[in-house]
């Protein structure tokens, strides 16, 4: 882990990380979370019969959307050509809800981890605001890194605890 913020130079100021001198390598990320819901809204997911369209099928397309904008909207992160993004849904009964993993991978100079969480959010913001006019009380959960690989620092994955 870095001792230091890396987004601020020595006079405590914000600025982009200059990567121009790390080695290009391959980079994947994994992110993860879900939204907790009512289980008739679930059953609304689940039969396809919700009154905006596919409700999964749009959020995955608003997840791998974002992130390919993930450097439009965290400021400092650097725009990645992104050679695979891939964000997929599992409806869970006990609490009803839709859990949401994103991994994302590149060849670059630095890493994918902001894309990966950038997706799993906003896919899980689509859901909600897929189902809103059924159910206003769903909750985002744990969105978080779940696995990192590549570049200087290596391999790294959350702890199963």
């Amino acid at each position: 882990m870095a001792s230091r913020l890396t987004h601020f130079n020595a006079a405590g100021e914000a600025h982009m990380v200059d990567v121009g001198g790390k080695a290009i390598s391959s980079r994947r990320a994994v992110a993860d979370g879900w939204i907790s819901m009512q289980p008739s809204t679930l059953q609304h997911i689940r039969n396809g019969d919700n009154k905006k369209g596919d409700v999964l099928g749009v959020a995955r397309i608003a997840g791998i959307m974002a992130a390919k904008k993930t450097a439009d909207l965290i400021p400092l992160c650097h725009p990645l050509a992104l050679t695979r993004v891939e964000v997929d849904f599992e409806t869970r009964d006990e609490p009803a809800s839709v859990y949401c993993r994103a991994t994302v991978e590149t060849r670059g100079q630095t890493g994918v981890e902001m894309e990966a969480l950038t997706a799993v959010q906003i896919a899980l913001l689509t859901v909600y605001d897929m189902c809103k006019a059924v159910d206003r009380g769903m909750t985002l959960h744990e969105i978080r890194l779940q696995e990192k690989e590549g570049g200087k620092s290596g391999h790294w994955q959350r702890d199963a605890s």
